[in-house]
């Protein structure tokens, strides 16, 4: 009889999570994390196949100036700018994050081993500077395992099809609704077009839409707290699975059909829902429901690191638990929604909201290296 260890036990969640047709991506990257052996080994021990960043993840990290001192010490020498100095700083962690997984892009024919790079988030509501952003950083990163990562504005639809259609990799960001989610599937679709119209080799490009989750109960659960009655509160905790459900099955329905079809002759890769914010942000609920009820084949899973231990260590992964969900899924929105709480404002007011804490959570990052520059005594501009 084989003993079953912590070890194994540890494994086997995510293993198994791991066979279901869900990669699992780490949602942080620093620059200790990457010297002290630590993202190899998560590569190596806990299934992570794929890395994501975001301005907020840069701003803890960086901000700290931990493990960052020598390289702020020569940009400073450089007399460099602030922005410049950022660039730098962050592709560099990006560029190594990629080197590590190299192996991983390798295997999976460039499906995974993917590490994510955001464009400015000030920049969210500019189409034509979004896409020259996107270039640079592709340029700047220079490795193939790279996505680069633009959220799924207005603005940026138009900019998701242009840096598509030049052959590059995108991770789209800060989906919210279920209209927004099939705006960047076409949008995808419309980039694939575009580089097959050029002669771009479309197996090379590969693409996840990043569909936010916990966000989504936390506004809802906040509006049925508030309403107080038993009906609310019984819908609580269900508007964001039910939410990522619905996007799991317009997924299925984009990619059919004779426009896809097509593309796929040409050998392009279908792009796959992203389950992002998956960290539980209601200490009621079991820290592991982001993952546990949103498995599927052909998805991504980010994790902030704490919830991957989670997972690890208790997660419940007993097959797909998404696409027999639909039907409960519209019910649950809609009863949500027959209480007064308006599906189309939340969703409004969370990518807003958003975007705004990115380009906070960037400034603040400027502000923290113009200080160090200024400390080793050179005037950022």
């Amino acid at each position: 009889m084989i003993e079953v260890t912590e070890a194994t036990a540890t494994a086997g969640a995510l293993d198994r999570l791991s066979n279901e047709g869900v990669s699992i991506w780490l949602d942080d990257l620093s620059r200790k994390r990457i010297a002290s052996g630590n993202l190899a080994e998560l590569v190596a021990t806990k299934n992570v196949v794929g890395v994501t960043t975001n301005p907020s993840i840069f701003q803890a990290a960086i901000g700290s100036g931990e493990g960052y001192e020598d390289q702020l010490a020569d940009l400073a020498v450089r007399g460099v700018t602030v922005d410049e100095a950022v660039r730098m700083m962050t592709t560099a962690d990006v560029r190594a994050a990629a080197d590590i997984l190299h192996t991983v892009y390798t295997a999976t024919d460039g499906r995974d081993g993917r590490v994510s790079i955001e464009v400015d988030p000030r920049l969210a509501h500019h189409t034509a500077a979004t896409v020259a952003e996107a270039k640079q950083l592709a340029w700047l990163v220079d490795r193939p395992n790279v996505m680069i990562k633009i959220p799924a504005t207005r603005a940026g639809l138009p900019a998701i099809t242009e840096v598509v259609g030049l052959g590059i990799s995108v991770n789209v960001t800060l989906i919210f609704s279920l209209e927004r989610y099939r705006e960047v599937v076409d949008a995808y679709l419309a980039g694939l077009e575009k580089a097959a119209a050029k002669g771009l080799d479309l197996s090379t490009i590969h693409s996840v839409a990043s569909f936010f989750v916990s966000r989504v109960d936390s506004e809802i659960d906040k509006r049925l707290t508030a309403l107080g009655t038993d009906e609310a509160l019984g819908l609580k905790g269900r508007a964001a699975l039910a939410n990522a459900r619905l996007a799991y099955e317009a997924c299925e329905k984009a990619f059919a059909g004779d426009r896809w079809n097509a593309l796929a002759g040409a050998g392009a890769n279908r792009q796959r829902p992203l389950w992002a914010s998956t960290g539980v942000k209601d200490p009621a609920y079991k820290d592991t429901l982001y993952v546990d009820d949103l498995v599927a084949p052909g998805t991504v899973n980010t994790m902030p690191e704490a919830t991957l231990d989670a997972t690890a260590d208790h997660g419940d992964i007993t097959g797909d638990t998404v696409t027999g969900g639909y039907a409960r899924a519209r019910a649950d929105l809609a009863a949500v929604e027959a209480l007064g709480i308006s599906y189309d404002e939340v969703v409004t007011r969370l990518e807003d909201e958003g975007v705004a804490k990115f380009a906070v959570a960037w400034q603040d990052l400027l502000d923290a290296v113009t200080k160090s520059l200024m400390s080793k005594g050179v005037d950022a501009e």
